[in-house]
């Protein structure tokens, strides 16, 4: 199939408007956005990017996840589309480039091809996902893991948010759940633009990140018992203090992941200390170690260390320990072909770029598992991310939506 010409490019200024006029809908504390998932704002924000989509001619689909699909058709009735997309919520405190660069990217690609007149043979839609974040109802990617047959639909709209309110009715209530049945469309492939919410790109000064891999993920449940006793009348040998076994086993922590260098990384994000006094010395901690890597055997490999290594410490201690896994999924190969186009387009629009491995989970990386399925990323300043100073250029939203372009013009075969 025909590659299309280096001359053919997104409208910069067009796309870098619409990311500026969705960033006015949830507007942060700080000049980022609070567009979390199912909330007014949410509402406002689709119904938008709706009208967006309708005036650039696409009919818009909406399943009962209120996964959102805006297609426009193609010359062959029979293909499968090529879909992009990526999620327009945002964390309690975000950017404004985090996933909605993604949709608009994808809906700019839309528009440049009605202003060329080029028709495709197979249609393409611009998708926006429900609940990516997984900040208001865990986890996260919530409802593309659904499309893709990972979670059921019916224990997703039971998620609960702080407030105690429901998925399924919070969708219901914005009015955003659709009728279409969840996972029942069937694609030829899927592209997701992103910002790479690291700072590997900008550090080499790369215009482009074409992703090979998502990492996996693998979260394990801590519990580390001792015995609360008073810090100053407590003699240092007849002390059982869970706090200093958790900080022995947070180094443990470093040290494995360190040893997998450079692709695995660990650390605990999540911890409790209980009873949490300032003259009382720890009885309990909790604490969730985060391990990612793009290889399941490195996972593997630093799961069981965790264990055995903090079993030996808090064995040492007079401390009992207990674990429980509580989340993760496997590392994701993207597939090879839509990569390599990525990688060709990249090259025939004369941009930098360099392979790299996805640090985060995306909409993508469930959807990979039903699709051939490939990331293209952009640099952001100084790696920043789920953070509302999130800052990109005109230039790297420009660059990332041209590759995304030419590789699904490719994908859905320009029409002469």
């Amino acid at each position: 199939m025909a590659a299309p010409g280096e001359n053919l490019k997104i409208n910069g200024e067009r796309l870098w408007d619409s990311l500026m006029e969705m960033a006015q809908i949830g507007p942060g504390v700080a000049g980022g956005n609070n567009r979390q998932t199912l909330t007014d704002a949410d509402a406002e924000g689709r119904a938008l990017f709706q009208s967006w989509c309708e005036a650039a001619g696409c009919s818009m689909g909406l399943d009962s996840m209120g996964n959102m699909f805006a297609m426009r058709p193609g010359t062959d009735p029979e293909a499968l589309p090529v879909y992009m997309g990526s999620h327009l919520d945002t964390q309690p405190t975000g950017g404004k480039y985090d996933g909605v660069l993604g949709v608009l990217g994808a809906l700019e690609v839309v528009r440049t091809l009605n202003d060329l007149d080029v028709k495709t043979k197979h249609p393409i839609v611009v998708t926006n996902w429900t609940n990516e974040e997984g900040t208001r109802y865990a986890p996260a990617m919530l409802s593309s893991g659904v499309f893709a047959g990972v979670h059921t639909e019916e224990w997703a709209k039971d998620r609960v948010d702080a407030e105690g309110k429901k998925f399924g009715d919070e969708l219901k209530r914005i009015g955003w759940e659709g009728d279409e049945p969840v996972g029942a469309r069937k694609m030829h492939a899927m592209f997701e633009l992103h910002i790479e919410q690291g700072p590997i790109l900008e550090a080499e000064g790369k215009d482009v990140g074409i992703v090979t891999h998502g990492q996996g993920l693998s979260w394990t449940q801590v519990t580390i018992t001792g015995k609360d006793s008073h810090t100053g009348s407590t003699p240092m040998p007849m002390r059982k203090n869970a706090g200093l076994g958790m900080a022995k086993v947070l180094q443990l922590v470093d040290e494995i992941a360190w040893s997998h260098a450079p692709h695995a990384v660990g650390a605990a994000g999540h911890i409790d200390v209980y009873p949490n006094s300032r003259n009382v010395i720890p009885g309990k901690v909790v604490f969730t170690v985060d391990f990612r890597s793009p290889e399941l055997s490195v996972i593997e490999d630093m799961e069981a260390r965790l264990k055995a290594g903090a079993q030996e410490i808090c064995d040492e201690m007079g401390l009992s320990v207990e674990f429980e896994k509580v989340g993760g999924f496997d590392p994701v190969k993207f597939d090879e072909t839509l990569v390599g186009r990525l990688r060709d387009a990249s090259e025939r629009l004369g941009y930098s770029h360099r392979d790299i491995i996805s640090g985060a989970g995306h909409d993508a990386c469930w959807i990979n598992q039903v699709a051939p399925t490939a990331m293209v990323m952009c640099p952001c300043v100084d790696g920043l991310s789920h953070n509302e100073a999130e800052e990109i250029s005109k230039e790297w939203a420009t660059a990332g939506a041209d590759v995304l372009l030419h590789a699904v013009l490719e994908t859905a075969e320009i029409v002469e």
